[in-house]
């Protein structure tokens, strides 16, 4: 984050961004924030939200936390409706709030299947659908956070897979019916991105780590800002006939595809 936050390319703009009070999102926010924009934050846990809402605060943007379970479409709906009533008409939607654990299909309950398809799937058609009716029509734009798991399938991930798959085709669809009326709606798939829990869960060790890094052909990790960099641009008016497409920002990582269940295993060489 820089000291000082200056008007840009989301001037004047309100974004509303679920799962916004860590990690990637929280990362998307303050960019944002940076950019004009006045962001609230969505999450289960208020306290989280107002700390990061605090930090965005502290460097001279706008935001502002409203707690809601993205599975609870009317807590969310209502959710929305005080962030529109606070900030106004809301331009830019971020559906971030997603759910992860390795585990194999074999030793992964129903419930916890359903958990990840809940949060990740069903919350960010909530999501999209909740904020339709406040969007700022034409020229409002979604973003949906999905990942590589929704192309490519991955040991250890299989409720993830289902999850994002879903989130993609999601996407085309409402970029589809919604197009007409000027909403954009499109996909980030991060890779691993460093300091978040999908990576403290999947790639546990610094062994894991360096051999992760060795595979993706640009041979690091992403940084938060990579992935608010991508958004920033998204949902801004260089973007403006980008609509439907699921943009990967991974460093080239799917194309060697990641073995979590090989790196779970402490020792075990990456395949």
């Amino acid at each position: 984050m820089t000291a000082v936050f200056r008007e840009g390319q989301l001037r004047g703009k309100v974004a509303l961004i679920t799962g916004g009070g860590s990690g990637i999102n929280l990362a998307i926010a303050e960019r944002f924030a940076e950019h004009g924009a006045k962001v609230a934050l969505v999450g289960r846990t208020l306290e989280k939200l107002d700390s990061a809402a605090s930090g965005i605060v502290a460097h001279g943007g706008i935001a502002a936390g409203f707690p809601a379970d993205v599975r609870n479409y009317d807590a969310l709906a209502a959710a929305i409706f005080a962030a529109k009533e606070k900030f106004g008409g809301i331009d830019v939607v971020v559906c971030g709030a997603a759910g992860n654990f390795p585990a194999p299909a074999l030793g992964m309950s129903a419930n916890g299947f359903k958990s990840v398809v809940d949060i990740d799937l069903l919350g960010t058609f909530n999501t999209c659908r909740a904020a339709y009716e406040h969007l700022n029509r034409p020229r409002a734009s979604i973003v949906n956070i999905s990942a590589p798991q929704a192309y490519v399938p991955m040991a250890m991930q299989a409720h993830v897979c289902a999850a994002k798959a879903g989130v993609d085709m999601l996407t085309k669809t409402l970029a589809l019916e919604w197009g007409p009326d000027g909403v954009r709606v499109n996909s980030i798939a991060p890779g691993p991105v460093n300091g978040t829990e999908g990576v403290r869960r999947l790639i546990p060790t610094e062994q894991a780590r360096e051999r992760v890094t060795k595979m993706i052909p640009l041979r690091r990790l992403a940084e938060t800002s990579d992935i608010a960099d991508l958004a920033l641009f998204l949902c801004s008016a260089a973007a403006q006939y980008i609509t439907g497409a699921i943009m990967v920002c991974d460093g080239g990582q799917s194309l060697t595809p990641i073995r979590f269940d090989l790196l779970a295993r402490e020792g075990s060489p990456a395949q």
